[in-house]
């Protein structure tokens, strides 16, 4: 790869290997990856534009040894929760493994969380200390009074002290990662609930160990030579499992800070796997449509032509059938003619997209494949440590989701809500009983709040949610009913309806109080403005509301829009103002 530079590594560093027998931890997963002999690189990571440079395994390992032995210079010790508060980034991955050795807790934060929020997450889960990216993220947590504070520059000092700690005490992370178990609580990610502030997931090393040990049984997911690029954040399940897969099937990781700027880094990393939220398909998906739109004469033409092979080729392959010679030979042309073009967008090696943390279209799965190009659809939560169920490469079924993930039981009960038990259940939310007992059943099924189907071969579609939690485009999940709270706080404001399920950002329904908005005797728009910048304030972007649209009624439940007991009915009301939503998203 051109712009990949190798580090040579000082010999007289040591890396500590640590007997995990046989339990499933991320110390073991970790012991194991280092102890492997891994030929690649275990990282790639940008050190100027279009400039990347290989991590090896044994630089990793030396790394982590040298941060985990560097927290236990500092008092860091097991069960202490520890805040990590940064964007994708090599050092975020390094850290998480130094504390899952000295067994801390990971405690995530996004990055683009308000200082409000952030202060929650730390405080709720008590954490010791955090580890921030830079000024911006140390000014969220500068008032909290944490005994530890490191900023993303502060880490090679902190390696430092971990060399002198480790010279005087040369057995104490290996008892300190001998130390922990199966059971042990690896990790708070803290989730939307769909009122009062987050819930911290408590998971345990043992579920993320069984997450990745489940995907690694799916034939040809994940191949020892990937590179994969992940631009997920970290503080989500999804990017986290990414990031334990990697170092437990021993692909490349390449990692994108920048979100945005994932088009223009495809090409210089040129992945084989690329896991995504739908939004990046979606944008990808408005891109070649427009094109192929746009040709004209013989490009249409070949473009059509490319695409009637491809849609053949694909229900083939969906039904598991081989092609057939002929159609098998016009599919390599084609893929020379058209095909290759598409896939350059994506670096000219993608082997397999990913898509998990909101619903896909079926039609974007189905255009790329008539493309050549294959993204694979999963489904699951936070709760049971990210995926219940996943398309496989050679058996796939567009507008499911795909059947349940090996080790994992999915059933619906009598309502239609889909039930999972696995492993990677996890251990409840900390410090909520009440809600932990709200999902976990006695019987070890947890209750997913989305409602499905299971067809005969297994294969499951999700036909609505349960809970009120609203999943964009972007998979940021968010709980609409605390920020209609929030803009009801205001006089002007009688009712709101958030809306952003499955759209590019958050918008709003508002009804006013025509008493209070009379008697201010002022601009309307600019009184409601004023309250959403008011909701907004203390909001994370992600949450924001970026537009909204005064109706002229009141919801009712004349109307059919209102509960007895005043909760909203979004669907009615969301298929009711089908026009004035779409217009906020024209």
């Amino acid at each position: 790869m051109q712009g990949v530079r190798r580090k040579r590594l000082d010999p007289s560093r040591k890396v500590q290997i640590v007997n995990t027998g046989g339990q499933r931890t991320i110390v073991r997963l970790w012991r194991d990856a280092v102890s492997a002999g891994r030929p690649g690189a275990a990282y790639l990571t940008e050190t100027a534009p279009g400039q990347w440079r290989e991590v090896a395994w044994e630089e990793a390992a030396a790394a982590v040894n040298e941060l985990a032995n560097g927290l236990l210079a500092r008092g860091v010790r097991q069960g202490d929760a520890f805040g990590i508060v940064s964007r994708t980034r090599l050092e975020w991955t390094l850290f998480d493994f130094a504390l899952a050795l000295v067994g801390g807790i990971t405690a995530p934060v996004y990055p683009s969380s308000s200082a409000k929020e952030a202060a929650y997450v730390l405080q709720h889960s008590e954490a010791v200390g955090a580890l921030v990216e830079d000024e911006t993220q140390l000014a969220k947590v500068g008032s909290l009074a944490l005994a530890h504070v490191v900023t993303v520059d502060d880490l090679d000092a902190l390696r430092a002290e971990g060399v002198a700690y480790a010279r005087e005490h040369p057995y104490a992370l290996d008892e300190a990662a001998a130390a922990v178990g199966e059971e042990d609580l690896y990790t708070y990610i803290y989730t939307s609930g769909t009122t009062g502030p987050p819930k911290g997931c408590m998971i345990r090393h043992r579920n993320y160990y069984a997450m990745t040990s489940s995907i690694e049984r799916i034939e040809d997911l994940g191949l020892g030579q990937d590179v994969m690029l992940l631009y997920l954040p970290l503080a989500h399940n999804f990017g986290r499992l990414m990031s334990l897969w990697g170092a437990y099937s021993g692909f490349t990781i390449a990692f994108c800070p920048d979100p945005y700027a994932v088009a223009d880094v495809l090409p210089q990393v040129r992945p084989t796997l690329l896991p995504s939220v739908p939004r990046v398909y979606e944008k990808a998906h408005t891109a070649v449509a427009s094109k192929l739109e746009a040709a004209s004469g013989l490009r249409r033409r070949l473009a059509d032509w490319a695409l009637r092979v491809g849609r053949r080729a694909s229900a083939l392959q969906q039904e598991g059938k081989p092609l057939p010679r002929s159609l098998a030979l016009q599919h390599r042309l084609a893929d020379r003619l058209v095909y290759s073009k598409v896939k350059e967008r994506f670096g000219g090696r993608l082997r397999i997209g990913i898509s998990g943390g909101a619903p896909l279209a079926k039609e974007i799965a189905e255009l790329f494949h008539a493309l050549d190009i294959l993204i694979l659809e999963g489904w699951g939560l936070t709760e049971c440590t990210t995926a219940a169920t996943v398309n496989r490469p050679r058996r796939f079924r567009f507008g499911t989701v795909g059947p349940a993930m090996p080790g994992v039981e999915v059933k619906t009960d009598a309502e239609g809500e889909l039930l999972i038990r696995s492993e990677t259940v996890f251990a409840g939310y900390l410090k909520n009983d009440e809600a932990s007992r709200a999902v976990l059943m006695e019987d070890g099924w947890l209750r997913s709040g989305d409602v499905g189907e299971i067809d005969r071969d297994g294969f499951v579609a999700i036909t609505d949610r349960k809970k009120d939690i609203i999943v964009t485009a972007g998979g940021k999940n968010l709980a609409p009913q605390n920020i209609e709270s929030s803009l009801k706080s205001s006089r002007y404001v009688s009712q709101a309806l958030v809306v952003g399920d499955r759209r590019p950002y958050v918008t709003a329904l508002i009804t006013l109080d025509e008493q209070e908005v009379a008697r201010a005797n002022g601009d309307v728009q600019a009184l409601v403005q004023q309250a959403v910048d008011e909701a907004n304030r203390d909001l994370s972007r992600f949450e924001q509301i970026k537009r909204f649209a005064i109706v002229p009624r009141e919801f009712s439940a004349e109307e059919g829009e209102v509960t007895p007991t005043l909760k909203l009915k979004r669907r009615v009301i969301e298929a009711r103002f089908a026009n004035e939503i779409d217009g906020l998203y024209a």
